[in-house]
């Protein structure tokens, strides 16, 4: 049975891959006539020129020779009819936020009478799903992001002494970085030839690239990828589509052995047919003034996740004044400082863009590119490719000229560098003062109302407030934790009820281990992932139901489909998060409560509830809830009997490559408590930091029962063939790998009875 096919993220023979890049444009500074808009190609972009140059023309960008801006804009794929090609009908080009609640509701329409938008018919026949496509569409057409360069130029022939002029390209591509040297050059080169033809050759260069071999990854191949940092990880599907394409073009195929080649011999299928020397990336290069200039265009990219930005550096800015120096904030807010007036400014960032309040970051006489990455990572930061609806409400430059604007969108997310924003509190909820590394809390902030899921922490008998005020819910959170684990506690749950400060000493930890920028992603990506689930078990307590799980319909010890027929009995019958008793339960989540209750009134709470109903039809494991089962072999003491349900109904439901990514992306999720101090023994070796790995999977193969055991040899024997999975297993440790070859060894010779 041969290979499945591999998609590519940009077949040839797609409109999409034609068009990388969709506007370029050129604005310059006058002294007369103030920000122009020079030139645009290969036509106008629509909307307000002047603001669309205001925009591209940064404040002081005359006394920096360069400085880079980004920005979106919100237009349509297509122009509407009775429009000319090029013309944006729907809104305001350079105020970005015009209304566009019509098309959407006819865009739901659409989906919801299953007309419009992607076929389902492409998400079956055993290919790789599209499931990212559909996540990406729901909201509308991708935004179009574009990379602004600006350069100064002494001149003494000129007013002012030098002339700045700034160049952007416009893109749907979130990766737009990769364009920063084409910029470059083709700035330099409009210096010297000030003519449309420059922007031509550019616009057919950067057009040329050839992103045709770039496999497609579904959305848990995604997950694992980025949480690893094994250079080679599904590396069989770039192998997989070079055939394709040599089918395809009829080349006589030089066979590439299955397993894993010599070094020597890799290097040269490498050479051969280009296969990727870190499959995080995929090498291009765009030909432009003669120039081969290499690109490296990410793989793996969650909604969300815009430009070169880095996490790491915008903890950094702020975590290293909070810890020589700690500040307590004032006034509190009980959706932002969920663990008291030094609750670290990471967590209350967090907790302002997962709540939707309105942030600002602020760089005086910073770069423009140091507010827009620290907007950008911001986004990246809240969603942990999970949620999104942030990057649609960000600004990541604007100025004082855009303020209107700004303020009629609900919790923005702005960069600015421009002081005197820092002097109007009415203006944002949260600043976050890139200069100083602090943050501040506006004492203009509105303070939100008693809600009934804190009224029933207060009184969890009947839900009712009683005593309780809206004035309690200053601080609530740890009051509330502090009350349910009793007044004489002791230990991490008293002093750390959310756990906040344990999760930011772990972050902080494993950057100053120098573990890297994808290591960091993937704890905030982790964290959210947790949030989200506490959430759905804060409502299923307090409202006795949730729209944040959909359960598999067959209830359970009736037969599934998933299963030939086979029931799933009760033990393994379980969802959501797991806690290791009702007290830490009780404690977790009322310590969470004003946070929960903040972000249910939010777009991405809306957001993140349409996804997982779009989503769920293809996911690859209905039946169980496979997160929630190895969550449960992780942290519970279980009886031989209920383990042994549990492992069966595993192995029961886990057989295809797609069943298989589901179950090692749940292996990554896990939210097994890690100490700072290091990982999972045996799994670092093969990338994945900080996770245990095939751990807890691997214990059953000294389960006290035979069938048990062979169950999960069987399992093991699966995922150790499987494209990722070979890497989790190269991390078990010696001592399961002897198990299971004794199991299989025993089952192929007829040996193996009951101990």
């Amino acid at each position: 049975m041969g290979r499945p096919k591999v998609k590519s993220q940009y077949p040839p023979s797609s409109a999409e891959s034609d068009r990388h890049v969709e506007y370029i444009l050129v604005a310059s500074f006058d002294i007369d006539r103030g920000s122009i808009m020079e030139h645009q190609y290969p036509g106008p972009v629509g909307g307000d020129e002047h603001m669309l140059a205001e925009l591209m023309l940064p404040d002081q960008a005359h006394v920096r020779s360069q400085d880079w801006t980004i920005f979106f804009l919100h237009k349509d794929g297509a122009p509407e009819e009775g429009e000319e090609e090029g013309e944006d009908g729907e809104q305001n080009g350079a105020a970005l936020r015009a209304s566009t609640s019509q098309r959407r509701r006819q865009r739901r329409r659409q989906r919801q009478t299953g007309s419009g938008g992607q076929s389902q018919g492409s998400w079956h026949g055993g290919e790789e799903s599209d499931d990212e496509s559909l996540l990406d569409n729901i909201d509308g057409p991708p935004l179009v992001y574009v990379l602004n360069l600006v350069n100064t130029k002494q001149d003494n022939s000129v007013k002012r002494g030098a002339v700045v002029k700034a160049m952007a390209i416009c893109t749907r591509h979130s990766f737009l970085h990769i364009y920063k040297p084409l910029l470059l050059l083709a700035l330099e080169q409009y210096f010297a030839h000030p003519a449309l033809e420059t922007l031509a050759g550019l616009y057919d260069a950067v057009n040329s690239m050839d992103l045709s071999l770039m496999p497609r990854l579904a959305y848990y191949e995604k997950f694992i990828l980025q949480s690893s940092d094994a250079k080679d990880l599904f590396l069989e599907k770039f192998e997989a589509i070079i055939d394709q394409r040599m089918a395809e073009d009829d080349v006589p195929k030089i066979d590439i052995p299955p397993t894993t080649p010599s070094p020597t011999a890799l290097q040269a299928s490498r050479s051969r047919f280009g296969l990727p020397r870190d499959t995080h990336e995929f090498d291009s290069i765009v030909h432009y003034a003669n120039v081969p200039v290499p690109v490296k265009v990410p793989v793996a990219l969650f909604p969300e996740t815009v430009g070169d930005f880095s996490l790491i550096k915008l903890i950094s800015t702020f975590s290293k004044p909070h810890s020589t120096s700690p500040q307590p904030f004032q006034p509190l807010h009980p959706h932002l400082t969920t663990g008291g007036s030094l609750t670290h400014p990471i967590i209350v960032l967090l907790n302002a863009l997962l709540t939707q309040k309105r942030v600002i970051f602020l760089g005086h006489n910073l770069p423009s590119l140091d507010v827009a990455q620290a907007v950008l990572a911001a986004c990246s930061l809240a969603s942990g490719g999970l949620l999104r609806g942030f990057t649609r409400h960000a600004f990541p430059y604007t100025d004082l000229t855009k303020i209107d604007d700004l303020l009629n969108v609900p919790g923005f997310i702005a960069g600015v560098t421009n002081p005197a924003f820092a002097h109007k509190s009415e203006w944002w909820d949260l600043l976050c003062d890139l200069s100083t590394g602090r943050m501040k809390i506006s004492p203009r902030i509105q303070q939100p109302a008693l809600t009934e899921g804190v009224a029933y922490f207060h009184n969890p008998q009947n839900g009712q407030p009683g005593a309780a005020t809206a004035a309690t819910l200053v601080g609530a959170g740890t009051s509330l934790a502090s009350s349910h684990s009793g007044a004489g506690s002791s230990g991490p749950n008293a002093a750390d009820a959310t756990g906040d400060a344990a999760f930011m000493a772990n972050v902080l930890h494993a950057i100053q281990q120098r573990h890297g920028e994808n290591a960091v992603r993937s704890k905030f990506r982790r964290w959210v992932l947790k949030f989200t689930r506490l959430a759905a078990a804060f409502e299923e307590i307090v409202f006795g139901a949730t729209s944040l799980h959909i359960q598999h319909s067959s209830p359970a010890g009736t037969p599934s489909a998933h299963t030939n027929g086979a029931s799933t009995p009760v033990e393994a019958s379980g969802h959501g998060y797991v806690w290791a008793s009702p007290i830490s339960r009780t404690i977790e989540l009322a310590a969470n409560a004003t946070r929960i209750e903040g972000w249910r009134m939010t777009r991405s709470y809306y957001n993140f509830i349409q996804d997982l109903a779009a989503f769920y039809e293809y996911r690859p494991v209905k039946a169980i809830d496979v997160h929630h089962l190895h969550d449960e072999l992780a942290k519970l003491r279980l009886t031989h009997d209920q383990s042994a349900a549990i492992y069966l109904a595993i192995c029961a439901h886990i057989h295809t490559d797609a069943e298989i990514t589901h179950l090692l992306a749940a292996v990554l999720s896990g939210t097994t408590d890690i100490a700072p101090s290091g990982g999972a023994a045996g799994s670092a070796s093969v990338g994945f930091q900080g996770q245990h790995g095939l751990f807890y999977l691997a214990l059953g193969l000294f389960h006290p029962k035979l069938e048990v055991r062979e169950a999960v040899a069987e399992l093991l024997w699966r995922i150790q063939r499987h494209e990722a999975g070979r890497h989790f297993w190269e991390g078990l440790g010696r001592f399961a790998r002897v198990g299971w070859e004794r199991i299989m060894t025993g089952r192929l010779g007829g040996v193996g009875e009951e101990t």
